[in-house]
This record gives C-alpha cells, sequence and structure tokens, in this order.
C-alpha cells in the first residue's frame, strides 16, 4: 500500500548521488537556518544556522522540540553539518583548525565534546553519512590531477577501525546505510557509464551489484539488515526513476512504482524500517513531489497490496 504524505519541494532524482555529495560536502552559508536530515523515533539530528553559531553551520541535535536542541559543533572546529542518527550515535562531517581546515567525518554520543574523528588519512576528505548505531559508514575523497574519486567507507566507532569498501576494479563507490551487518550504496562498475546500487556485508570484496537486468543506474539508499530500498532508472521504466525494494540480489527487485497511481511518473524509496515499511517521495506529472509510505510488509503479499494502494487513492 503506498499512502501520500505531504508534498515537499521537487527535485531531480536521476542526479541524487551527485547531489548528496554536494549536500554533504558543502557548508551552510545562509544567515538563519534549520535543517533536519535524521531521526531514530526519539531524537533529531540535522544542522543550524544563525545568530548564535556566528552564521557557521553547526551540527544539531533534538529530543522532539526546538527547546531541547543540543549544539553538536566541537571545540576548534568553524562547523559541522548532522546527517544521520541511530541509538545514541549521530554522524556527519565538520572542518576548522583541528583538521586542519580539512572536512572530517564526526562520530558524536550526544554531545560536543563527546566527538570522535573518524577520518583515517589518507583521503583529501571524508564524511559520514549514516549510522547503525553501531557502525558508521560515508565516504572518503581522493584527489588527482584528474580529479576525485569517492570510496565508500565502514567505521566501527574509529578512525583507525576504517574499511575501504570499494571494489578493486570499480571507479568509485559511496556507502549510504547500514543495518545489522549490511551496508549500501553505490558506485560505478568497470565499463558501465552509471553508478549501480550495492550491496556490502563489511568488506570491498562482499559486494553485490543490485542493478536489475534493463536498468541504467540504480542507487541503494537504505537496508533494515535484510532488505534494502532506493531506486534506478532505464529502459523499463521509460528512463523514470522507480522506488526499488531489494531482498539481497539483483534478481530479487521489487518495482515500488507500481504501487502509486498513474499521475506519478517518477519515485524513490529512501529509508526502509525493521517491520518492512518504507519512505521516500514521488514526483506527480504537474511536476509536484509528495512524501510517500510504502507498506510492505513482505514480497508475498505484494499484489494486495497494490489492489489496496489503488483502491484508497480512489477515495480521495
Amino acid at each position: 500500500m503506498a499512502n501520500k504524505l505531504n508534498q515537499p519541494a521537487g527535485r531531480n532524482l536521476k542526479n541524487l548521488p551527485q547531489r548528496n555529495r554536494r549536500l554533504y560536502r558543502t557548508k551552510p552559508q545562509k544567515a538563519s537556518l534549520v535543517l533536519g536530515l535524521g531521526t531514530d523515533g526519539t531524537h533529531q539530528v540535522g544542522t543550524g544556522v544563525g545568530p548564535t553559531t556566528g552564521s557557521n553551520g553547526h551540527a544539531l541535535l533534538w529530543s522532539g522540540s526546538a527547546a531541547s536542541y543540543v549544539d553538536l559543533n566541537p571545540s576548534g572546529f568553524d562547523w559541522s553539518y548532522g546527517n544521520g542518527i541511530s541509538g545514541t550515535q549521530q554522524v556527519g562531517v565538520g572542518s576548522g583548525s583541528a583538521t586542519g581546515g580539512n572536512q572530517h567525518a564526526l562520530l558524536w554520543n550526544g554531545s560536543a565534546a563527546s566527538y570522535v574523528d573518524l577520518d583515517p588519512g589518507g583521503f583529501y576528505e571524508s564524511c559520514a553519512v549514516g549510522t547503525s548505531g553501531t557502525q558508521q559508514v560515508g565516504y572518503g575523497i581522493i584527489g588527482s590531477a584528474m580529479g576525485v574519486k569517492y570510496h565508500a567507507l565502514l567505521w566501527n566507532g574509529s578512525a583507525a577501525s576504517c574499511i575501504d569498501l570499494t571494489p578493486s576494479e570499480f571507479d568509485r563507490s559511496y556507502a549510504q546505510g547500514t543495518s545489522g551487518t549490511q551496508q549500501v550504496g553505490w558506485g560505478l562498475p568497470p565499463g558501465a557509464g552509471y553508478d549501480h546500487a550495492l550491496l556490502w556485508r563489511g568488506s570491498a570484496d562482499s559486494y553485490v551489484d543490485l542493478n536489475p537486468s534493463g536498468f541504467t543506474a540504480s542507487c541503494a539508499n537504505s537496508t533494515n539488515g535484510t532488505q534494502q530500498v532506493g531506486y534506478g532508472w532505464g529502459p523499463v521504466t521509460g528512463d523514470w526513476e522507480h522506488a526499488l525494494l531489494w531482498n539481497g540480489s539483483a534478481d530479487s527487485f521489487v518495482d515500488l512504482h507500481q504501487f502509486l497511481s498513474s499521475d506519478f511518473i517518477r519515485s524513490e524509496a529512501r529509508f526502509i524500517a525493521g517491520n518492512g515499511n518504507i519512505v521516500g517521495t514521488a514526483r506527480d506529472s504537474s511536476g509536484s513531489t509528495h512524501a510517500i509510505l510504502w507498506q510492505v510488509p513482505e514480497p508475498a503479499t505484494l499484489l494486495l497490496l497494490a489492489l489496496g494502494a489503488g483502491m484508497v487513492r480512489k477515495k480521495r
């Protein structure tokens, strides 16, 4: 079943990986801004900019109200950005004198003083994007005269624990989400012109290419430790982005776009919960983007849910 939740501003989903990279790397510049990027159901993490931060971005942690905020920006940092949260952990990126002016992946446990610099060295810069509450994922950037390359990274709470998840034959990779023993993201395989959704289990050699047959490109955004979600596009979708669900392999994919009404032209799955519920976005033919909830407990019920979604839509 797919339910429309609201109508946030639209964006080009085909360019999501590149936009994510710029978002996580860029220091907020607005004079007054609060941006939330993640929640674990109890706490929220994001970034705030204003007079109290010297108009620099500071990573913030909330507990359900504005008054509850905690400024996570550590001493020695000019700015920081909160990207993800799970359990007692928050992750993001920051820069300042403590990092020599470079952008470093950061881990917090509820306070500015608790921060851990996850940068393993050997990278131009690094960023932590997601956490399972135990492990952290993100990327490191290697710079050269030919440009920069992204390498998916996995941490277990310290810089020394860093594992480069980039398969040896891949040109680049990026880790977006983690849960249990799984990590997900995307990478550029040899001979491919576009990124493919990837699944790892703790090492570069463990990767599984999730890009389904008939798809030109794909991206995995989230995993609940068993299933993975994201989006893909190609000839089978008319080159429109479609939200996708996987169960550990390319052949197991389910096109979640089929459960939306026909006025939606593109979609993306952003997060999957432990109970199988999926949230994401979809854009309609008028250009409006809607928040979407897919309730997909198990593959065996997909046909029934598809019919149910159609009936719910007609009742509006």
